[in-house]
């Protein structure tokens, strides 16, 4: 018995990375997991990982997943993910908006073109997958909706560090994020739905943050995926009331809640 049995996730950008660990880990707990990505077989991106591969892991392991391709850059996309994941296993009582597309460079260089595209994928695409399962919550009278964030969405300290340069369009889209999510929070209280955002307390290392250069394999101040899955668990299945409108960090959270915070490997 899992604390998600019965439950139905969607899970964007679980192809590798944090977004594979949070599906892994709501599998492992019962859940029936849609999981969402553009990455559907080997060679479609330049970083290892597929929504094939998360889902076959889920279903080895004794659970239920079912992969479902989508770029969240496209509206059409959002609506077909949302109504395929209710097709083939129901209508969602977990939302985990996850996905990401980042550019790392200063505004004086930023294109208007890489701009619309990471405000559409990590801002626009929550926004609009929020509202697509949000009737079914209201139906089932509770819902879990979590949008994984970064510590790029707080203020920069001056003089700057090495990471604030480059890293304000992403920041933006973050704290958008973060605002968006406790405005929800706010708005769905009454229909016991909890909202939350969720960032690591340090990098983690994927292939994206490898790729770009905030952190390495065997750095050993980085923080694994498991850490961001076992705090994504906790805010989607405590009683929704109790546990919403946050803007937590994964580590500070799981020492609040007296969860064992999961070790590297």
């Amino acid at each position: 018995m899992g604390v998600l049995d019965g439950k139905i996730a969607i899970v964007t950008g679980a192809s590798r990375g944090i977004g594979a660990a949070i599906a892994k880990r709501f599998g492992a707990e019962g859940a029936a997991v849609a999981v969402a990505a553009r990455t559907a077989a080997p060679g479609q991106s330049p970083f290892p990982g597929t929504i094939e591969e998360t889902a076959a892991a889920i279903r080895d392991a004794g659970g239920t997943a079912v992969a479902i391709p989508a770029n969240l850059a496209r509206p059409e996309d959002r609506e077909r993910l949302v109504a395929e994941a209710t097709r083939q296993l129901g209508p969602a009582d977990i939302l985990v908006s996850n996905a990401a597309v980042s550019f790392f460079e200063p505004v004086a260089e930023f294109s208007m073109r890489r701009y619309a595209l990471m405000f559409a994928v990590q801002v626009e695409a929550p926004f609009e997958l929020a509202r697509l399962v949000l009737p079914g919550m209201r139906d089932r009278g509770r819902g879990w909706i979590l949008n994984i964030s970064s510590g790029a969405a707080r203020h920069p300290s001056l003089p700057p560090g090495r990471f604030a340069i480059g890293s304000t369009v992403y920041g933006m889209c973050k704290a958008a994020l973060e605002r968006f999510s406790t405005g929800l929070a706010a708005e769905l209280y009454e229909d016991n739905i909890a909202v939350n955002a969720l960032s690591p307390n340090l990098v983690v290392p994927t292939p994206g943050t490898i790729f770009h250069h905030l952190t390495t394999e065997d750095d050993p101040n980085a923080e694994p995926p498991a850490v961001m899955a076992e705090a994504a668990l906790a805010l989607c299945h405590a009683e929704p009331r109790t546990l919403t409108g946050r803007v937590a960090y994964s580590q500070d959270l799981l020492t609040e809640l007296g969860v064992t915070i999961p070790a590297a490997g």
